[in-house]
């Protein structure tokens, strides 16, 4: 038994496989039409099954697999409600770049997080590594928290939380994913957002609060003209 679904699962991770490989682009829009066939398919497969698949896919070379690998379970309500941290953790194995990070955060982390299937202090522990990816991870985390499209209700507390621990990171994949972190925030809570720039203004990058000091004043990150924005950060 055991033996045939082995050969189930290898089957449908080689098929994927071999469709990527033909795919002529890694645009998201055909990699998530891709992913949607395979959702279809795997709607009724038991938690377990799409989960190992993932973590088969998440072996093969390539950034489309990582895709592949992450939306088939944030599109499979059994496999995404079973993520705690130490499976959480396998997940993010070998992310090493913006578009890795910001999938497995915005797609797993995020929403496993929102859910409260892992605990606060893991996403503490990501904001305080060494391992720039890492800090990175904690702060997008935050986003589907805040952002409604994502099934974000809103967290000031928690979303802050992770924040503070940043202020003063000043690499730039973190200031960017802090600065994305506030404004998502600030959809939710600008008086949070805006209190906290007045806050620590003194220890945020310029980045951050040029970016979102824009979005409270206007509802965009870098409008024209917008010297308007900065009446929020006097």
């Amino acid at each position: 038994m055991a033996e045939a679904k082995e050969i189930v699962i290898k089957t449908v991770e080689d098929e994927i496989t071999s469709r990527l490989a033909r795919l002529t682009s890694r645009r998201a829009a055909d990699l998530r039409s891709l992913r949607r066939e395979y959702s279809k398919r795997l709607a009724k497969a038991p938690a377990k099954a799409v989960i190992e698949l993932a973590l088969r896919l998440l072996d093969r070379p390539g950034f489309q697999h990582r895709f592949l690998s992450y939306e088939l379970v944030a599109h499979h309500r059994g496999a995404l409600g079973s993520l705690r941290a130490r499976l959480l953790s396998r997940f993010g194995r070998g992310i090493a770049s913006w578009e890795a990070v910001d999938s497995y955060a915005c797609y797993l982390a995020g929403p496993a997080w929102r859910e409260r299937q892992v605990p606060d202090r893991l996403i503490r522990r990501w904001a305080a590594s060494a391992d720039r990816w890492w800090r990175r991870a904690a702060l997008v985390s935050t986003v589907p928290l805040n952002n409604k499209a994502r099934g974000g209700q809103g967290d000031t507390q928690r979303t802050l939380d992770i924040c503070r621990i940043l202020v003063r990171d000043r690499d730039d994949m973190v200031v960017k994913s802090l600065s994305w972190a506030l404004r998502e925030l600030a959809k939710r809570d600008a008086g949070a957002a805006s209190a906290f720039l007045a806050e620590h203004r003194v220890s945020l990058a310029s980045r951050v609060l040029r970016e979102v000091g824009n979005k409270l004043a206007t509802g965009l990150k870098n409008p024209r003209g917008s010297s308007q924005a900065q009446s929020v950060l006097r």
